[in-house]
């Protein structure tokens, strides 16, 4: 924890130099358009995530295990379509890509299908509404989804693919930009019941809360560093299994034209139960327009 405060201090530092911004000057999609922002008709928000999480070690025994590694790579797509500009509609996508039995991190861009080590496909799609229930506090939105899962079998010889399970999600959004705006603060509550046949997923009949708090420092409109700590929960309720983590991490976004941004995030598993302790390494691409 101290290594990324430190190291996000001497990024800020470092392009300190460059926020010779006009203060009049029309905010960046990175610095006005958060999670928490409804999109106007007719504008659509593009957004291709991925995440690679890695782990040699787990709260399941002591010391080193064989490496596992899980790739996670979603496509959102919404679109506003009311005229006050306070309701989106919809569709997540999901990828994911896994290899066990300690092979290479970077083995998941492999895509063998190796059997006894690596599983991949398209593991489930969600369609999705955004909308804003308090007009006077426009920066406060929740986004509503229900997953329906594409595996046949959560694991087959002995590799774990993804949940099958239904998921029915609220996320809950809200963002405070500081006078000057150089800072801002997003904070999420993400809820998720996954339901179905108990034998069918160590997930189903069980309530995920994950809240999480980012903090970020605008050098310029352009750029953002930002730091985050997020804490799962999972609460059983007919499944017998419980399970949480906390994570803390870092990342960077670039607004790279008026319609594209970059960003790049990391994170580490400092603690949990039932869970493995590893890291994630995320890069995504965002569209608005």
């Amino acid at each position: 924890m101290k290594k990324i405060i430190t190291l996000i201090a001497i990024v800020s530092i470092a392009f300190s130099g460059f926020a010779q911004d006009d203060q009049d000057a029309e905010k960046s999609v990175i610095q006005e358009y958060t999670p928490s922002k409804l999109l106007n008709k007719g504008q659509w928000d593009i957004k291709w995530f991925n995440n690679l999480y890695t782990q040699t070690e787990s709260t399941f025994s002591n010391g080193e295990e064989p490496r596992q590694t899980f790739f996670t790579s979603t496509l959102d797509v919404f679109t506003g379509i009311s005229e006050q500009s306070n309701f989106n509609v919809g569709l997540l996508l999901e990828f994911r890509s896994n290899v066990i039995n300690d092979r290479s991190a970077l083995d998941v861009f492999s895509f063998d299908g190796e059997r006894g080590t690596a599983r991949s496909g398209f593991t489930s799609f969600a369609p999705a509404i955004k909308f804003n229930p308090i007009k006077s506090v426009s920066n406060f939105t929740i986004q509503t989804a229900f997953h329906i899962p594409l595996v046949d079998n959560e694991t087959e010889d002995n590799v774990f693919l993804d949940q099958k399970g239904f998921i029915f999600q609220n996320r809950f959004f809200y963002d405070y930009t500081f006078p000057g705006d150089k800072w801002q603060i997003f904070t999420e509550l993400n809820t998720e019941y996954n339901f179905g046949k108990k034998e069918d997923s160590f997930a189903n009949n069980s309530l995920n809360l994950t809240p999480g708090v980012f903090l970020s420092y605008f050098p310029s409109q352009k750029f953002t560093i930002l730091g985050l700590v997020q804490h799962s929960q999972r609460i059983d309720t007919g499944n017998d299994f419980e399970q949480d983590f906390t994570a803390v991490g870092g990342g960077a976004k670039y607004q790279l034209s008026k319609v594209l941004n970059i960003e790049t995030l990391y994170t580490n598993f400092v603690r949990g139960n039932n869970t493995g302790l590893g890291q994630t390494f995320n890069i995504g691409l965002r569209a608005l327009f």
